[in-house]
């Protein structure tokens, strides 16, 4: 397999980030194939779902040469892959729909291949968050991608309070048995008067988008059973005129709303991942609010250490 890029081979192998469709075959790239097809080990979140790929377009893959690459995997499989790389071949590593290491497997390696300064290039091609984005008819000047928000209530909340001044457009995917729940907490902590988009199933043939405020989504969501199905993207407005980054009181609000479900040292240890404030900082504040809102000890652990 050749770099079209480049007309010197390297002596080394190259990594291939290939983006794959997230519902329609005919988006995938010609050259997509090509590499599909040429590569001398194939990296797939789920080969199953990568082998159904290679069928439809017609590609049989040597025995041995498609390796699962998960996120249960993909930190014990790195170094074998940079093996390969430096003997000279080709590796494609493959999501199971759109652009690798867009919420999907594959960081780990990158990092690893960039410091090894092995080369990497990438095919180009869908991304849900893109899609939902250009089709929002929201700004897209500047944007935030925020990934699934966590799965834990007190989390998610926690989260969308540190997102709540921020004034570029947000974006994030969202599991369909959640969706509700969700909608009804951007409403409540972002406001119910914001503009947002909720696009499911994008390229399939059931695309749906729906728009309106964020308090008219939560309001239809539960009545909506198509809402709740297939993958699903949220697109929500940001802020107007507000600073985008936290100040004291917003800290204070995510420390709240998770001091309230778990001891101050976790509690302090997810703000400072939501906030970018230093953990010994926060657990102090946390204390501090814990204390505030009733007289019984903090449980859990004590003050947190640096890793």
């Amino acid at each position: 397999m050749t770099d079209s890029n480049s007309n010197v081979r390297s002596s080394t192998g190259t990594l291939w980030l290939v983006a794959t469709p997230i519902g329609n075959l005919a988006d995938l790239p010609a050259r997509a194939i090509d590499v599909l097809r040429d590569a001398d080990l194939l990296l797939a979140e789920d080969t199953r779902h990568t082998q159904q790929l290679l069928n439809a377009c017609g590609i049989a893959r040597p025995p041995g040469s498609v390796w699962s690459f998960h996120e249960h995997n993909e930190r014990e499989r790195v170094d074998g892959v940079l093996e390969r790389l430096r003997a000279g071949q080709q590796v494609a590593l493959v999501s199971d729909a759109g652009t690798p290491l867009m919420s999907d497997p594959g960081a780990p390696l990158v990092a690893a291949v960039a410091a090894a300064g092995l080369p990497m290039s990438a095919v180009p091609g869908p991304c849900a968050a893109v899609v939902a984005l250009s089709m929002s008819a929201l700004a897209v000047d500047r944007f935030c991608f925020e990934g699934f928000l966590p799965a834990k209530p007190a989390t998610r909340r926690a989260a969308l309070e540190a997102l709540r001044t921020e004034t570029r457009t947000i974006v994030c995917y969202e599991a369909p048995h959640r969706i509700v729940a969700t909608l009804q907490d951007c409403a409540t902590i972002l406001g119910g008067a914001r503009r947002a988009v909720v696009a499911r199933e994008l390229t399939k043939k059931f695309e749906t988008v729906y728009r309106g405020t964020l308090a008219e989504l939560a309001a239809r969501a539960p009545d909506e059973p198509d809402l709740s199905r297939g993958e699903i993207v949220i697109v929500i407005e940001g802020q107007r005129g507000a600073s985008p980054e936290p100040g004291d009181e917003e800290v204070d609000r995510v420390l709240r709303a998770l001091v309230a479900e778990m001891p101050a040292s976790q509690a302090s240890r997810i703000a400072a991942q939501l906030t970018g404030r230093g953990r010994n900082e926060l657990y102090d504040r946390a204390v501090a609010l814990r204390r505030g809102s009733d007289q019984h000890p903090v449980s859990g652990g004590g003050k947190p250490t640096h890793d």
